[in-house]
């Protein structure tokens, strides 16, 4: 293969493999490659101070309280000798795997933490940890800058880093199958003799990823898929040599299987009950057809109902638009080699690889017509391969237009930074609620408001709360100091409860309390007309409203 130096390989200058490395590689002048290197390891840190700075920052989904309480009963199930049963009928959790409730469960027994705010900061580890794989599987592929670039292109994804802290199944998730697809590469490459750490990596992984969701699953079908691609194929090889190839490397990926099967069965106990529980689990996934109501472009739809272009359309306004475009050129790349200058066969095999974890997911929800809801939040995990694509697809794109003119190249880097940065800004401004981020394709947040979906979770209520209690302290007569008020909340009676107000208490019913708290998530703050107390916004789009009722429930008392 030609040098080449954006991959750093043999380049005049540049840093030589590995293994060529003599004794005086540490007086030798700090290449290209280890700039990017460099630069991805600083991300990975400034990613970890800001996980360590404002994890504390990040509301309690409803989400959480039910997946705490499977990881419990997990633990009761092994401590009673499997005789304790309960989790089976907590519920549907035990069509879930509960790897990470179980793990949360375990260090906050050792933590002095708040128990939620473990959870938030072991979940925002792995968003930390998926973006360290999206780095290496770029880096593997297409070289050093791919790697920084698909790094930063996943941390600026609003919907990753901002629901990093809080989704604790789809990012954990997420990050598992990410590894695990760093891992498949690695190993294929040398089929039909993987190394023995590759194959550790991948089932670990797969393991984890199966612990987690059962749409693990899907990293083994993408291994025979894998082996196909990188081994020889007709007319190159005859069909008997490419069946034999496939055949001895399937053979070899066999304790990969064995090791992700078994930690599937520990963390998933119901999966261990019987052999086709797992593929069970898949299948239910696509009958759920809960009373749950989602929003498509202003439109209201259950989510048994929602058309099947709901997933692909979360996933273009919620991804930034740079990405998506690096993605875009790494696909038009495979289908033509030449388009970037050449891409070899084994470059274009791994890209293709990553493709298909990134589209096939989506393409699966389309054909099926699954039910959805929540946005794209039960696809989150495909999000690292798109970066993956994105950071291969702009550095192509950097190369090609250097090649071409220093000054298209330089021009063609100052765009690129700068949306990345933009986006950047924008996640800074929306803190801590980044996972509403929407692209300029839905009009921003404030295109996106009232007809896609917004605070789902409620994380906004520890704020919301934090202004109404400004708002009663600022507005009550002196004799009134410390009076209890009761609060209605459209959403979660547990996360309001956890915040512990010493002077609100929760009311069952909206009509007659003294405050309405909602976020404008499916127009819930429209349901109760009162007076505006407070408004917790960004980007100067209303995310949740206090109301203020007194003027019905305590006539004489009201501001």
């Amino acid at each position: 293969m030609t040098p080449d130096p954006a991959l750093g390989l043999g380049a005049p200058g540049q840093a030589l493999p590995d293994g060529a490395r003599g004794p005086g590689k540490l007086a030798r002048p700090l290449a290209a490659r280890d700039l990017y290197d460099l630069a991805s390891i600083a991300l990975l840190g400034v990613l970890g101070v800001l996980v360590l700075m404002t994890f504390r920052s990040y509301g309690i989904t409803n989400d959480e309280w039910v997946q705490q309480r499977y990881g419990e009963l997990i633990i009761d199930y092994y401590r009673s000798g499997l005789i304790d049963r309960a989790l089976f009928s907590f519920d549907n959790l035990y069509l879930y795997g509960g790897l990470f409730d179980v793990a949360a469960t375990l260090l906050h027994q050792v933590s002095s933490l708040d128990l939620f705010e473990l959870r938030h900061l072991l979940s925002a580890a792995c968003g930390v940890a998926g973006i360290g794989a999206a780095i290496a599987t770029a880096r593997l592929v297409a070289g050093p800058r791919a790697g920084l670039l698909a790094g930063v292109a996943l941390a600026v994804c609003g919907f990753w880093y901002g629901a990093m802290f809080h989704h604790t199944k789809d990012v954990p998730l997420g990050a598992a199958t990410a590894g695990a697809l760093y891992f498949l590469i690695r190993g294929t490459r040398d089929c039909p003799k993987p190394q023995l750490r590759h194959l550790i990596g991948f089932g670990v992984l797969t393991g984890c990823a199966l612990g987690i969701k059962v749409l693990g699953l899907l990293l083994v079908c993408y291994l025979p898929v894998a082996i196909v691609l990188s081994g020889p194929l007709p007319p190159v090889a005859g069909w008997q040599d490419s069946a034999a190839f496939a055949g001895r490397s399937l053979l070899a990926f066999l304790p990969a299987l064995l090791i992700a099967y078994a930690i599937m069965l520990i963390t998933w106990p119901w999966s261990a009950l019987a052999p086709l529980n797992p593929i069970r689990g898949l299948v239910s996934f696509g009958d759920f057809h809960y009373a749950i109501r989602t929003m498509l472009a202003g439109q209201v739809y259950e989510m048994a109902t929602v058309p099947r272009w709901y997933i692909p359309t979360y996933l273009l306004i919620k991804t930034p638009i740079v990405v998506l475009g690096g993605a875009a050129v790494a696909l038009f790349w495979i289908a033509w080699p030449r388009l970037l200058g050449d891409l070899d066969a084994r470059r274009r095999r791994e890209i293709a690889i990553v493709a298909l974890a990134a589209v096939f997911p989506v393409a699966c929800e389309i054909t099926a017509h699954g039910p959805a809801f929540s946005g794209m939040r039960h696809f989150m995990f495909v999000l690292p391969p798109l970066s993956v694509l994105a950071g291969i697809g702009l550095d192509g794109l950097l190369r090609a237009t250097t090649r071409a003119s220093a000054m298209l190249g330089a021009a063609a880097l100052a765009v690129i930074v700068a949306a990345l940065s933009w986006n950047a800004a924008t996640l800074i401004r929306l803190h801590p609620y980044q996972y509403l981020f929407y692209n300029p394709l839905a009009g921003g947040l404030q295109g996106a408001s009232r007809r896609y979906v917004m605070d789902y979770w409620f994380t906004a209520m520890p704020e919301a709360v934090a202004r109404l209690e400004t708002y009663i302290a600022r507005t009550d007569p002196p004799d009134a100091r410390g009076r209890i008020y009761t609060v209605a909340v459209c959403g979660p009676r547990d996360s309001f409860l956890h915040l512990k107000p010493p002077n609100l208490r929760w009311a069952q019913v909206w009509e007659t309390a003294d405050f309405f708290i909602a976020p404008t998530h499916m127009n819930c703050d429209q349901d109760i007309q009162a007076k505006v107390a407070a408004t917790v916004s960004r980007l100067g789009v209303p995310i949740a409203y206090v109301k203020d009722q007194r003027a019905k429930t305590r006539p004489g008392d009201a501001p």
